[in-house]
C-alpha cells in the first residue's frame, strides 16, 4: 500500500529530515515540498495527496489554519517545536503530533499510525452497515450497497444495489453525518452519492452504476474536480 505525501515547513533543514527518514519506508512516496503554506494550499486544490507533514508556526499561514481551510483533508502529521499546539492538532483529528527535533523512532511510530489508518479504511465494506426505521421495521443496510440517497423533505429514500429503495424519516444532513465522508459525498441539496458508484461526470451531472443521472449543484461543484483528479477516492 502506497502513501503519497507532501511536506510543508518554512525551514528547509526540517524538510530534509523528514525526506531522509521517509526513505526508510518504501511505501512512503514523496510528491512535493513547500516552504510556504500559500503555495501548498494551491497545490492541494488540484492534486491528490494521502498525507501531509505540516509545520504549525509558519510566517504566512499558520499550519492549523491551513488544515482547517482544506475542503477535503488528507491525513495530517503536525511537526512543530511548540508543545502548546498539541491540543489543537488532535482536535483536527491529526494522525500524530511530532515535536522538533524529531527522533527517528517517533517518526516511525507516526507513519505506522498513518499506514494503519489507511488499512482500516480499506477493510471490506461488506462488514459495515447501518440500521434505519422504515414502515415500523428496523432495516439493516450494508453501506457497500448504497448507490445514492435522495431527500424528500423530512424523509430520505436510500437507493440500493440489491433491493428496493428504503424510505426512512430523517433529513439528508443527518444522514450525511452518519456516513463515512471518504466514501459518500453530497452533490446537491437533494442528493448524496456513493463515490465508488459514480461512473462518469458530464455537463454537471453524475452517472451512477445504476445508470441514474443526478445533477451537481453550484454549492457542491468541487466534487466534480475532486472526482476527476481522484482526490475524493484517496482513502478508498
Amino acid at each position: 500500500m502506497e502513501i503519497k505525501f507532501i511536506v510543508i515547513d518554512d525551514e528547509p533543514p526540517a524538510i530534509q529530515v523528514i525526506k531522509t527518514y521517509a526513505q526508510e519506508f518504501p511505501w512512503l512516496k514523496p510528491l512535493h515540498t513547500f516552504t510556504d503554506a500559500i503555495s501548498a494550499a494551491e497545490y492541494l486544490r488540484h492534486s491528490r495527496v494521502d498525507l501531509i507533514f505540516l509545520d504549525i508556526n509558519m510566517p504566512d499561514i499558520n499550519g492549523l489554519d491551513l488544515a482547517r481551510g482544506l475542503a477535503s483533508c488528507p491525513m495530517i502529521i503536525f511537526t512543530t517545536a511548540y508543545k502548546q499546539y498539541a491540543f489543537d492538532g488532535f482536535e483536527l483529528d491529526a494522525i500524530d503530533y511530532l515535536l522538533k527535533p524529531i527522533p527517528f523512532q517517533r517518526f516511525e511510530k507516526a507513519v505506522q499510525k498513518a499506514q494503519q489508518h489507511c488499512r482500516q479504511q480499506l477493510l471490506p465494506a461488506a462488514t459495515e452497515s447501518m440500521v434505519v426505521h422504515s414502515s415500523y421495521h428496523m432495516v439493516k443496510i450494508p453501506l457497500h450497497e448504497i448507490i445514492y440517497i435522495e431527500s424528500l423533505e423530512d424523509y430520505i429514500r436510500i437507493h440500493l444495489t440489491r433491493q428496493a429503495p428504503v424510505l426512512t424519516l430523517m433529513t439528508l444532513k443527518k444522514m450525511q453525518e452518519k456516513l463515512p465522508a471518504s466514501r459518500f459525498r453530497r452533490i446537491h441539496r437533494s442528493y448524496i452519492v456513493a463515490v465508488d458508484k459514480v461512473k462518469s461526470v458530464v455537463n454537471r451531472k453524475v452517472r451512477l452504476s445504476s445508470s441514474t443521472e443526478l445533477p451537481v449543484s453550484d454549492s457542491y461543484s468541487d466534487f466534480i474536480r475532486e472526482w476527476k483528479s481522484g482526490f475524493c477516492l484517496t482513502q478508498d
